[in-house]
C-alpha cells in the first residue's frame, strides 16, 4: 500500500499546506524532496491514559507522547515500542496517587545523580516527569511533584 499523507507543499513558496478534505497524496513517485524542517503555528498531543494490570504499566511509544496515569495499584512500568538507534523519542507522563499511596516501580534508566525521585504520596497528588530516549537508553527527569 502507498504511503499517505494529507499535506502538500505550496511551491510557490514552500509552505505545508493541508489537504482538502478526503483528498490523498502518493507520496511514493519521484519528485518528492526530503523536507529539513516543518513550522507549525499551533501543535497539540493527544493525552493518552493509560492503566495498570496486575501491577504493571505499559507505555507504549506508538501511542502517543503524553500519558496520564492514575495510580489504582503499585506498579511497575514498562517503555515498549521505542526507536532503535540513530533515533530519539521522548514522552510526558502525568502521574496522579490514588487515595491509597501506592509505589511505583521504574524501568532501567538514568536519573539525575541516579537516583529515581520519589513520588508524591498525598492523595490526588499528581507528579510529572519527562523520559527521553536516544536510540540506546531511556533518561528520566522531575518536570514538577506535588502539583495539586
Amino acid at each position: 500500500m502507498a504511503n499517505r499523507f494529507p499535506l502538500i507543499v505550496d511551491s510557490t513558496n514552500n509552505n505545508i499546506k493541508e489537504l482538502p478534505s478526503g483528498d490523498n497524496l502518493d507520496m511514493t513517485g519521484s519528485g518528492f524532496a526530503n523536507l529539513s524542517a516543518i513550522s507549525a503555528t499551533a501543535y497539540n498531543e493527544t493525552a493518552v491514559t493509560v492503566t495498570s494490570s496486575s501491577n504493571a504499566t505499559a507505555i507504549s511509544c506508538a501511542a502517543g507522547n503524553s500519558f496520564i496515569h492514575t495510580l489504582s495499584e503499585n506498579t511497575t512500568f514498562s517503555f515498549t515500542n521505542a526507536p532503535s538507534s540513530g533515533a530519539s523519542f521522548a514522552f510526558t507522563l502525568k502521574l496522579i496517587q490514588d487515595s491509597t499511596a501506592r509505589t511505583v516501580t521504574w524501568p532501567t534508566l538514568k536519573w539525575a545523580e541516579g537516583t529515581a525521585p520519589t513520588i508524591t504520596t498525598t492523595s490526588g497528588g499528581i507528579d510529572v516527569f519527562v523520559f527521553y530516549h536516544d536510540g540506546t537508553g531511556w533518561f528520566g527527569f522531575t518536570a514538577g511533584q506535588a502539583m495539586a
